[in-house]
C-alpha cells in the first residue's frame, strides 16, 4: 500500500459521447487521494463534446502519456464508435502493462474487452451490456463494483463513486476512503427503488429494455465485431 506521500497518476479516457457523470464521479473521488495528478486523455487537445453536450477539454494526448498507475475508461453512447478506433485501443494495449489498476464504468468495460485486457477476469457493466462481457472472454457479474487482481470495474452511471472508492481503498487504505465519502457526503438516498434490473417494477423494465432496443442492437453489433477483429488478432 503506497504511502500518503506517493504520487498517482491517474489517466480518464475522453472521447466523444461519453457519459459525463461515469467521467466526473470517479475523477471526483480520486482527485481528492493525496498527491494525485488526473490526466484527461484523448487523440489531441481539441474539446470533446459528451453525451449530454457538455464540451470537456482533454489535457494530455495518448502520445504525450507513457506510464500511468491507473487507466479509467467511462461509458457512454460514444463507446459504440470506439470498439471499432484502433487508436484508442492500441493505446490502451500499450499503457495497461505498466498500471497498478486497470479500469472502466459502466460500458468502458466493453473498450477494455474490445482492448483484449479482460480475458479471463471477472467484471461488470451497464445492465443492460453485462452479458457481452463474455465475447471478449471476461466473466459477467452482475454486481456494482467488480475486483479481480488488478482489474476493477463498475457496473452503471451511477456506480462511479462506489468504484473509485474501492480503488482509494484497493491503493491507500480503508480510512482514506472513508474520509473522502464524508467529504463528499456520500449518502445516497435514492427515491424510487428501481435502480436495477432486480428491484424495479416489471412495467418500469420492460419500457426501458423498449427505449435501449435499438441501441442496444448497435452497441451489440459493435461488440462481435470487436471480438472478431480480437480473436484474429490473437491467432
Amino acid at each position: 500500500m503506497p504511502s500518503s506521500s506517493d504520487s498517482l497518476t491517474v489517466g480518464f479516457i475522453m472521447y466523444p459521447g461519453l457519459t459525463q457523470l461515469d467521467l466526473f464521479g470517479p475523477a471526483d473521488v480520486l482527485n481528492r487521494m493525496p498527491g494525485t495528478e488526473i490526466k484527461f486523455l484523448w487523440k489531441n487537445l481539441d474539446p470533446v463534446i459528451v453525451d449530454r453536450g457538455m464540451r470537456i477539454l482533454p489535457n494530455t494526448t495518448f502520445g504525450q502519456c507513457q506510464k500511468l498507475d491507473i487507466i479509467c475508461v467511462p461509458g457512454g453512447p460514444g463507446q459504440i464508435a470506439l470498439m471499432d478506433d484502433d487508436e484508442t485501443l492500441n493505446f490502451l494495449r500499450r499503457i495497461a502493462p505498466g498500471c497498478k489498476l486497470v479500469t472502466a464504468v459502466c460500458t468502458g468495460s466493453l473498450v477494455l474487452g474490445a482492448a483484449g485486457l479482460l480475458k479471463g477476469y471477472r467484471a461488470t457493466s451497464h445492465w443492460s451490456s453485462v452479458d457481452q462481457l463474455s465475447l471478449f472472454g471476461a466473466i459477467p457479474v452482475e454486481e456494482r463494483v467488480v475486483m479481480d487482481r488488478n482489474r476493477i470495474t463498475g457496473a452503471g452511471v451511477t456506480s462511479g463513486i462506489d468504484f473509485a472508492l474501492r480503488v482509494v481503498e484497493n491503493l491507500m487504505d480503508k480510512t482514506t476512503a472513508q474520509q473522502i465519502q464524508l467529504q463528499m457526503e456520500y449518502d445516497p438516498e435514492p427515491p424510487y427503488r428501481c435502480g436495477t434490473p432486480k428491484t424495479a417494477p416489471p412495467e418500469i423494465l420492460d419500457s426501458v429494455r423498449a427505449r435501449l432496443h435499438m441501441f442496444q442492437s448497435s452497441r451489440r453489433s459493435a461488440s462481435e465485431r470487436a471480438a472478431e477483429r480480437l480473436a484474429t488478432r490473437d491467432k
